[in-house]
């Protein structure tokens, strides 16, 4: 195909795509493709928050405090595990 390209990793990084992939019965290319569509950027996960803000004050009458969102970001970044940490937004 005319709209692919490739990307270089380390051989230890390869290995491990193909181990993970092998234990999802993919490819290491759909693993990758798969990561690359499900895996929100930061903006995103930052449009994400405003919506869920908007929805909370909606429901609620009022926006969520600071302190109520720093709880729920803390709970949810010890739900997600230490590979998901870095990932929440503002």
């Amino acid at each position: 195909m005319a709209d692919e390209t490739s990307i270089k990793v380390s051989a230890a990084a390869r290995d491990r795509l193909a181990q993970l992939a092998a234990e999802h019965g993919t490819t290491i290319r759909n693993l990758v493709e798969e990561l690359a569509q499900n895996t929100p950027t930061r903006a995103e996960y930052a449009e994400r928050a405003e919506l869920a803000r908007a929805e909370l004050a909606s429901a609620l009458g009022q926006a969520p405090s600071a302190e109520a969102e720093a709880k729920a970001r803390a709970l949810l970044e010890r739900l997600a595990g230490p590979q998901h940490g870095s990932q929440t937004a503002a």
